[in-house]
């Protein structure tokens, strides 16, 4: 899903493995997001999927940084049947932990390092899934522990 754009998984903008940069990663989300968009209806999104219209408006318009990572998700999963919306979503945070112990980061690290307004707690209750977590945060993390991996 989402942290695979790193890794070349997903289609979209290529992504420097090397060094991502959250500004690439956010133009690679935003691909996926918009092509499993592109094929519902409006109602359709805000009925069946759940969005918000402003969410839809936001992910046509291609600004998808504030929408949550869980929405995003749930747009996939409709247009991939075979994925269940909530499953990819712990399968990212696994990934953005997992890449945390790998690089040898903390949540005070992460929160020091991104641009997005997080303290280090605020980071922690996002990789926990306590709080949501947007687009355009999860791109500003996973640049930061990508760029730290060994």
């Amino acid at each position: 899903m989402f942290h695979e754009v790193v890794d070349g998984g997903e289609p979209g903008p290529a992504v420097d493995a090397d060094e991502p940069a959250a500004a690439d990663l956010l133009a690679a989300f935003e691909a996926l997001v918009s092509e499993a968009a592109s094929g519902f209806e409006t109602d359709r999104l805000v009925g069946e999927i759940g969005l918000a219209e402003a969410d839809v408006t936001a992910v046509r318009n291609g600004e998808i940084e504030g929408i949550a990572v869980a929405d995003a998700a749930a747009v996939l999963a409709a247009a991939n049947p075979d994925r269940d919306a909530d499953a990819m979503v712990a399968e990212v945070r696994d990934h953005l932990l997992m890449g945390m112990a790998t690089a040898v980061l903390d949540v005070d690290a992460i929160a020091a390092k991104i641009d997005a307004d997080l303290t280090g707690q605020e980071v922690q209750q996002a990789l926990e899934g306590r709080t949501a977590m947007t687009l355009g945060q999860l791109a500003e993390i996973l640049a930061v522990i990508e760029r730290r991996k060994p």
